[in-house]
């Protein structure tokens, strides 16, 4: 299926697909394959987003499991990081806190930083008008709050009300457990980073219809009929993917970094589930530096490469979907 379209009597192919031969998603890989940190950097992300999916199977103890008479062990046979305060095996718990990273990153990426930003830029850039206008001061109204404590200000007030309608609902329909599972946490966080992290991508998507909409192929799809849905999902959406998958390898870091700051205030995700926020919070009390600083340095550690790997590898894949890399 080639994206096509007749415009005063000719064919018409977008610029992605005049080039024939190997497509432009495999000249991106192989250049990608080629950058030898790049591959480092999607290697630890691989291995961190396996050890968060896996966290049940893998991890030795469970993420709360307690024994106060280990509190406070050093590394160990039994105990690789040794424990916290608790008890609790700090190796389980750093595993569980990357499925936290795994399922909010996902989660934000897929509705806060990808859906929300490309069909509002697509639609604003191409209608135009009052439709953009609306979607551009909507943006605007959101990107002028300062974002830090309208994060803290709506996960803090939120809380109690969602909690009680998930308990209402959970009770109707027999899934009590939805509360103590932590869903809430997970559901709040992402909410409210994606209700503030649609603006900047919906602007550079907006940007970039723009320039578009006035192509010889989009042209030449309106000249033959082409509905609006088509013309933004056959001729301008396959024209962004380079982009947008930039964009979303460079957010995802921001992300993590919101997530665990949002935690590690006590507005994110809630003891006594895991996550780097809290991990990074018991790690930084005085006993614990003073006796045991792997505590503080593991998980800090950890989430330190995550973020600088996904920030080398949007560096490079920007240099790979820009023309005349090699």
């Amino acid at each position: 299926m080639t994206l096509e379209a007749t415009y005063a009597g000719k064919t018409v192919l977008p610029p992605e697909t005049r080039t024939g031969g190997e497509s432009p998603t495999r000249r991106a890989l192989r250049r990608l394959l080629r950058k030898k940190l790049a591959v480092i950097c999607l290697v630890v992300i691989a291995i961190f987003y396996a050890a968060g999916i896996l966290a049940p199977l893998i991890a030795p103890y469970g993420y709360n499991d307690q024994n106060l008479d280990l509190s406070f062990q050093g590394p160990s046979r039994q105990h690789v990081f040794g424990t916290d305060r608790l008890g609790r095996d700090t190796l389980s718990r750093n595993i569980f806190a990357a499925r936290t990273t795994v399922i909010v990153t996902l989660a934000t990426l897929a509705t806060g930083f990808i859906a929300l930003p490309v069909l509002l830029g697509l639609v604003a850039g191409y209608r135009r008008g009052f439709v953009d206008a609306a979607i551009n001061r909507s943006g605007e109204i959101l990107a002028s709050l300062p974002g830090l404590p309208m994060l803290l200000l709506i996960s803090a007030t939120m809380r109690p009300r969602f909690n009680g309608w998930l308990q209402d609902i959970g009770g109707w329909l027999h899934w009590q457990g939805l509360t103590t599972s932590g869903f809430s946490d997970y559901f709040l966080v992402f909410g409210v980073l994606s209700l503030f992290g649609w603006v900047g991508g919906m602007r550079l998507i907006r940007a970039q219809v723009l320039t578009l909409r006035r192509s010889e192929y989009v042209l030449a799809a309106e000249a033959s009929g082409a509905s609006t849905w088509r013309v933004l999902r056959r001729h301008l959406l396959p024209n962004l993917m380079p982009l947008i998958i930039v964009s979303a390898s460079s957010s995802l870091g921001a992300i993590a970094g919101s997530e665990i700051a949002l935690t590690f205030l006590g507005v994110g995700v809630q003891p006594p589930h895991a996550s780097f926020g809290v991990l990074i919070t018991d790690g930084a009390s005085r006993i614990a530096l003073e006796r045991h600083p792997e505590l503080l340095l593991v998980p800090g550690a950890i989430i330190a490469a995550l973020i600088f790997a996904f920030n080398l590898l949007g560096d490079a894949l920007n240099d790979v979907f820009t023309p005349g890399a090699v």
